[in-house]
């Protein structure tokens, strides 16, 4: 190390610098042949060095000021950005320890050299800078550690974190799969039960039109009737199977509810008429045109009305569309049917599930495909009913329906 008329710490500070890339050198072949560093292979001479100089500087800076409070802020940012730039180069804790105490022997070891060679650098004036340096080396030391612990558990969180949405999207995808499968079980014991029904009738239909040609006409009528209730069965599983495996992108349009509403009071007149029933309809004349798919809500309100005119034997059937408050409108059916018993409104949206008794035909699928199709439209459904003396079913719908788009079907 060249001399230098300069005494005390300044001297040795002033010696310091100059001899900087030096000391670098050692320090990096000291670091580079050490075992217990094995990350260090990995790394390039620029990347080994990173933030060493700047720590140097710091140091020297202590050295000068003999004060260590004052360049704490300035350390401690070198130091953490020094512990992240290593844990993202794959250095273990330890490994970070040890090039840092590496790096302390060269500095100290540099301080002896200057001393021994610089009598008048007093044994005070040496170990009063090997306590300073030791001290900042020290805290580098432990800020670095802080900052690659931090980023460690930063790394854990966000694994934690892709475990756990990985692992609720799994439960997700099982209970999918559960429920498939018991919508599939409950699929075949329905039609296998249905199906069995219908042979048995129309077996009984056949015998009694052999054995008793007179009465030929009622065991038609028997088969008939059997034959239209399996239609309407099939039909509601078709149309179900549509509903469900509808992935198209949702197409709306404006059209006007005056058409809707003389289109449907007309579908379902006969049936009513039929019954004997009464349909009451009532259409808000202050709504004006609505944006949404006309299709897909006139399949809502013949659901309804169908399930209303079949679970109503007397009485009358009331379909009203109307303006709701919050730029919404509403379609509202009710009866005067059989109702549905509080046991019993928790489950009625759900697949096959029936609140009636089994001797009116039908799957069970109607109040299902209302919801689907309902959250569909973006419709808000409700409805209140009492055992014995009827229902009503309401679906809001905003006036204007946001089309999806295609970035939204992927989601």
């Amino acid at each position: 190390m060249s001399d230098t008329s300069v005494g005390g710490s300044d001297g040795l500070v002033a010696a310091l610098r100059e001899q900087q890339q030096a000391l670098t050198e050692r320090w990096m072949k000291l670091v580079f042949g050490d075992q217990e560093v094995e990350h260090s292979d990995q790394l390039t001479y620029r990347q080994l060095a990173d933030h060493l100089p700047a720590i140097f500087d710091e140091i020297c800076i202590v050295l000068e000021s003999h004060n260590v409070r004052n360049q704490e802020g300035a350390i401690e940012r070198n130091a953490r950005q020094h512990g992240q730039w290593r844990w993202k180069q794959g250095y273990r804790i330890d490994e970070l320890v040890r090039e840092l105490d590496l790096f302390r022997q060269v500095l100290l070891l540099a301080i002896g050299e200057y001393a021994g060679a610089h009598p008048g650098f007093s044994r005070a004036d040496e170990e009063r800078a090997r306590l300073m340096t030791d001290e900042v080396v020290s805290f580098v030391t432990l800020a670095s550690i802080r900052e690659a612990v931090g980023e460690r558990d930063r790394k854990i969180d966000e694994y934690t974190g892709m475990l756990e949405r990985a692992n609720y999207e799994l439960t997700l995808r099982q209970k999918l799969i559960s429920d498939l499968y018991e919508t599939r079980m409950q699929i075949t014991r329905r039609v296998a039960h249905d199906l069995r029904n219908f042979l048995n009738v129309f077996s009984t239909a056949l015998q009694l039109a052999s054995r008793s040609p007179t009465k030929r006409d009622t065991a038609l009528g028997l088969a008939n009737r059997q034959v239209a209730d399996m239609a309407t069965l099939v039909d509601e599983m078709v149309e179900y199977s549509k509903v469900l495996g509808d992935d198209s992108l949702l197409t709306v349009e404006p059209f006007d509810p005056v058409g809707l509403f003389d289109e449907l009071m007309q579908a379902c007149r006969v049936s009513t008429e039929a019954k004997g029933l009464k349909l009451v309809g009532h259409l808000d004349p202050s709504l004006g045109p609505v944006t949404s798919n006309r299709l897909k809500v006139k399949q809502v309100a013949l659901n309804l009305l169908s399930n209303a005119i079949k679970y109503t034997s007397s009485g009358e059937i009331l379909f009203s569309i109307a303006a709701a408050p919050g730029e919404r409108w509403k379609l509202l059916v009710a009866d005067t049917g059989v109702g549905i018993g509080t046991a019993d409104q928790e489950r009625v949206f759900e697949e096959f599930e029936r609140a009636a008794s089994a001797d009116i035909p039908g799957a069970g699928l109607g109040l299902a495909i209302v919801k689907e199709l309902s959250r569909t439209l973006k419709g808000e459904l409700r409805f209140e009913s009492t055992k014995g003396r009827g229902s009503m079913f309401e679906v809001t719908f905003p006036l204007v329906l946001e089309p999806k788009t295609a970035g939204d079907a992927t989601e």
